[in-house]
């Protein structure tokens, strides 16, 4: 595929080549060469829901069919990190579908994705190849989330950094507390739930008595089940399936409330969507990775994954490598503080690695409140990555509104984020621009208000 150069570069990064230019520069090349066929991709959950993405690649024999592959395989890991699914359903040149189901494969570059897909959905992960016209209509659902304020509740926020929890009346927070942990590489699940119960009745001490439990957590979660989660990476995979997988369930029969575990992403989203009073909107969390969630434009929320951080935004051959998928410039690497501590060497800033997540930020961070002439450069470059990065996005959502939050956002850094980000669309997609408006919350909901949105999940009557 011909990688396009951006119009406005990122200062610490003169590499980057976005993936949404490189898709448009390929479709162009397709529809002007008069070439073109049609390729259906399609994405089915357990629960038969299936998406499906249509457009358009070179024809068999066409002296450029060979980029179908990687403009393919592209979209394909998009997908179902957006949407997941344990089958694909390749429909067009058998090459491609050839090309998709080798690099989806046990032994394939994408092992880390057919692994993780067939546990997710707890099916063997498998690619159908067929014609295009084979390929079935979408068959999607959505459905009504949270926004319930009523009485006494908790919302808790489980980041890989730290943890956020809220006692919250009628919608207020009454209390709020954020504790720094290290949860990713503990080995024993009992760290894990006597962190979150002290959290809990930390909040509870605040309230008359605890009418529902709303968690915010990043990872999936399937009917309150643990299905995957970088909080649980360290538990050996034995005990993860005896004490980790119900973990939740068990909390919820020891409080003996309702209790609901949602996606931090979805509750990102969720969080802009009652703050904002607004809709078909996109929550991107920077956080240690990024996360993100979306709202339909009728209100709801989608079974889809929506885990972008494993989602590819730059096409570059140089682009960063995320250590846990193995997969070239996914949105964890430009999101999230792996981007802050990334970049701040280019920028001549020395970090000290020995420290935790956390503290490695807000050492960052108060270099850049003290006035730090090369911290701009790291904030401005994670702007332009998102420009890019909501225009791609766009392509996959059908978006009005983009809430940033997250620690990576606080103080006058998001603000710097933004900005940058809302010059890239404006020279580079202008009607996307007039289009999609970008959002920061304020001080006090970036910090709290995920947990606060988390305290809406669980319905009380």
């Amino acid at each position: 595929m011909e990688l396009i150069r951006p119009r406005i570069e990122p200062p610490l990064d003169p590499g980057f080549r976005p993936a949404v230019l490189a898709n448009r520069a390929f479709r162009e090349k397709v529809k002007a060469s008069g070439q073109g066929v049609p390729l259906a991709l399609g994405v089915e959950r357990s629960d038969g829901t299936l998406s499906v993405y249509r457009t358009e690649v070179f024809a068999p024999g066409s002296p450029h069919a060979g980029e179908n592959l990687e403009y393919a395989e592209r979209i394909v890991k998009f997908l179902l990190w957006q949407r997941g699914g344990y089958r694909v359903i390749v429909g067009g040149p058998r090459a491609v579908g050839e090309h998709i189901r080798s690099v989806y494969s046990p032994t394939g570059a994408r092992a880390f994705d057919h692994e993780f897909m067939g546990d997710v959905y707890e099916r063997p992960f498998t690619v159908a190849i067929t014609e295009a016209e084979q390929v079935p209509p979408p068959r999607e659902q959505s459905k009504a989330l949270g926004r319930h304020l009523e009485g006494y509740r908790i919302g808790f926020d489980a980041g890989a950094s730290d943890r956020k929890v809220s006692a919250v009346v009628n919608g207020e927070a009454v209390f709020s507390e954020e504790v720094v942990w290290d949860p990713r590489p503990q080995s024993d699940p009992a760290y894990h739930y006597r962190e979150i119960a002290h959290s809990l009745t930390a909040a509870a001490a605040h309230l008359p008595r605890v009418d529902a439990i709303g968690v915010s957590s990043a990872g999936i979660y399937i009917n309150n089940r643990v299905m995957v989660a970088s909080l649980f990476r360290g538990v050996p995979k034995d005990r993860f399936d005896a004490e980790v997988k119900d973990l939740f369930l068990r909390i919820q029969k020891e409080w003996n409330v309702p209790l609901e575990v949602v996606n931090d992403g979805e509750v990102t989203a969720l969080a802009g969507s009652m703050s904002l009073g607004v809709n078909a909107i996109l929550g991107v969390a920077m956080g240690s990775s990024e996360a993100a969630g979306y709202v339909t434009p009728e209100g709801n929320i989608t079974n889809w994954l929506n885990e972008l951080a494993f989602a590819p935004v730059d096409y570059s051959p140089g682009a960063p490598v995320d250590e846990w998928s193995g997969d070239r410039g996914v949105g964890a690497l430009y999101f999230s503080q792996q981007a802050i501590f990334r970049l701040a060497p280019a920028a001549g800033i020395p970090l000290d690695e020995s420290l935790g997540l956390a503290e490695r930020l807000k050492c960052f961070q108060e270099l850049h409140q003290a006035g730090d002439p090369r911290t701009p450069g790291v904030y401005q470059t994670i702007g332009t990555y998102l420009g890019y990065g909501v225009a791609h996005y766009a392509d996959f959502y059908d978006l009005q509104h983009v809430l940033v939050l997250g620690r990576v956002t606080s103080g006058d850094g998001g603000q710097i984020i933004l900005d940058r980000a809302n010059r890239v669309l404006a020279t580079e997609f202008p009607a996307l621009a007039k289009r999609v408006s970008l959002n920061l919350p304020d001080e006090k909901s970036r910090r709290v208000g995920q947990s606060i949105a988390a305290a809406s999940l669980p319905e009380t009557a």
